[in-house]
């Protein structure tokens, strides 16, 4: 290690070059010139004494050095992203920026409206919705608020439970037309479904309530929620959908419904050094709100 402290914008620029896998694409995304971008890599390889890259006519790769430090940089760039966040408003004021996190079904069909209301309420705030099926860390300060389906197990976190959202099975009008109802799980054989690609932890903690999923042979496989929803408005075959949601639209039947239900918990959750700050806690409230309405129906 070299006896020179690193550059804390060294991190930055070293997590442009790896996600971009290269100079002039990292310059590009930070809005600097690729010589510049050069001098800090190499800045900071002969800060660590260790080189970070190797280079050859397709790009950069990533050293095993590089690979070490990257969740570093990442929390360090999330740390100073919280830092920009917390000081983006004076203390006491309405104002300034709140990053929130929600998977996309939730961020895309659920709280639009919720999130205008309170635009209206406090136009001052600026928030930033990350969207995303991956549960951001909150303790990392990766956002400041989430919308969960899982209920948090650190200590320092403040969680609201908002009750649960039911999974069931549904189809549209179109497709049911077609090709009709099934009445029980072994008729599902004859009809095309909707599922996932991966086994994620979640899809097998699924199947273990649902034993029928087990079974079942998909004719559309797709880890996201929102591609299997169009698919299931779009007339495509039977797929998973919240109950809420899916009663805002006529065009969708729910089916098996004795056979196929899977409650999910609500909640709303944000870091306790955070529950004092008026701009956070004037979104997680308005959140909560919002939510538990939606999962009241």
């Amino acid at each position: 290690m070299s006896d020179h402290e690193p550059n804390w914008d060294y991190y930055r620029i070293f997590l442009h070059v790896l996600r971009e896998g290269s100079l002039s694409g990292a310059a590009r995304s930070l809005g600097l010139t690729q010589p510049t971008v050069g001098r800090q890599i190499d800045a900071l390889e002969g800060a660590i004494g260790a080189p970070l890259f190797l280079r050859s006519a397709s790009g950069l790769t990533p050293t095993p050095a590089a690979l070490s430090l990257a969740p570093l940089a990442e929390d360090i760039a999330a740390r100073a992203a919280a830092f920009v966040r917390q000081a983006g408003g004076a203390v006491g004021e309405m104002a300034g920026r709140v990053r929130v996190t929600a998977s996309e079904i939730i961020a895309i069909e659920v709280l639009p409206p919720i999130l205008a209301d309170l635009a209206e309420r406090h136009p001052q705030l600026v928030i930033e919705l990350s969207v995303s099926d991956r549960v951001e860390d909150l303790l990392r300060h990766e956002a400041d608020i989430a919308v969960r389906m899982v209920a948090p197990q650190q200590e320092a976190l403040v969680s609201r439970a908002l009750g649960t959202l039911e999974i069931g099975l549904f189809a549209h009008r179109r497709y049911l037309e077609r090709h009709g109802v099934p009445l029980t799980e072994a008729d599902l054989a004859a009809h095309r479904v909707i599922g996932f690609d991966r086994e994620t932890a979640f899809i097998q903690a699924m199947r273990r309530r649902v034993p029928a999923l087990t079974r079942l042979s998909f004719a559309l496989r797709t880890d996201s929620n929102l591609a299997q929803l169009a698919a299931v408005r779009a007339g495509f075959g039977i797929g998973g959908c919240q109950v809420r949601l899916a009663e805002r639209d006529p065009g969708l039947v729910r089916v098996l419904t004795e056979h196929m239900a899977l409650p999910l918990p609500l909640f709303v959750v944000l870091h306790e050094t955070l529950r004092t700050n008026p701009r956070c806690r004037a979104v997680f409230d308005a959140l909560a709100e919002g939510l538990l309405a939606y999962a009241r129906g």
